[in-house]
């Protein structure tokens, strides 16, 4: 296992990881915009494409949104997605380079992510299950705020809270929606959740809570005709929902590759201390 492969960023009970020092076939997906198909067509006249598949590394080009929709797309096959900012903000990904992309594939560091697993239950008496990478987040769909109830393991922490929603980051998501409602940066491998409200009215004073990573929670809508809520795991939002739960999917694992030095733990820290 190469160095860079070792100080890749782990917790223990994550399974065994492959390496990529050998990595030689390729999987080349883009998003519609021109840069990113222009970005496709240059690497695929460079290196030969395989179908992901087949492919040792599926290289997405695009933004931080389309970087998520590949995991979303290819959590169930196991492979490892290094993505190439073609987009805006491209906090997910490595910098455009047409040249030595074998070499930086191989260099590269590892980051071990665990999905949000959401089970959304409905006023129909549905029931909607879903993964989150980012966050799960439950939103008022009125003007009416929404009066929730929330538990961590069973007990109830907040009997009752008026705001308008509530999320459940992951580390990986800390910087996007969480960072946005004021919640904190975590870590890669502090081993918590983020508990954060949403424009909070009551309790006036709570600002948010860390749980641990195995934590399971569930949050009742109160009132729930009448301030009706919706559930969204990442981009997919389920609407009139009644009942939500929340935990830690150990069982799936998506490794995302980041170019050596600039791993995703670095990141994490460094946009603590970027005004």
């Amino acid at each position: 296992m190469s160095e860079s492969h070792a100080d890749a960023e782990t917790v223990p009970g994550d399974p065994p990881r492959r390496s990529y020092a050998e990595a030689e076939h390729v999987a080349f997906v883009a998003a519609r915009t021109p840069a990113a198909q222009a970005a496709r067509e240059t690497l695929e006249s460079l290196y030969p494409a395989k179908s992901p598949e087949d492919a040792d590394v599926i290289v997405a080009l695009g933004g931080d949104g389309f970087m998520l929709q590949t995991i979303h797309r290819f959590i169930r096959h196991g492979k490892p997605i290094y993505g190439m900012n073609r987009g805006s903000v491209g906090f997910m990904m490595n910098p455009y380079e047409a040249q030595d992309l074998l070499g930086q594939i191989r260099r590269a560091e590892v980051a071990c992510l665990h999905p949000l697993r959401m089970v959304a239950h409905l006023d129909s008496g549905a029931r909607v299950e879903l993964l989150a990478m980012n966050e799960v987040s439950m939103l008022r769909q009125t003007r009416q705020a929404a009066k929730l109830r929330v538990h961590v393991d069973g007990v109830a922490r907040l009997e009752e809270m008026i705001c308008d929603g509530i999320l459940v980051a992951t580390p990986a998501g800390s910087t996007a929606y969480n960072l946005s409602a004021h919640g904190p940066i975590l870590p890669l491998d502090a081993g918590v959740l983020a508990l954060t409200p949403i424009s909070v009215f009551r309790p006036r004073r709570w600002r948010g809570a860390l749980i641990p990573r195995t934590a399971k929670v569930r949050i009742e809508v109160l009132e729930a005709e009448k301030r009706p809520v919706s559930a969204v795991a990442d981009s997919t939002e389920v609407r009139e929902v009644v009942e939500v739960e929340v935990e830690e999917d150990r069982d799936i694992t998506v490794e995302v590759l980041f170019n050596a030095g600039q791993s995703l733990s670095e990141r994490n820290l460094a946009e603590q201390f970027n005004f």
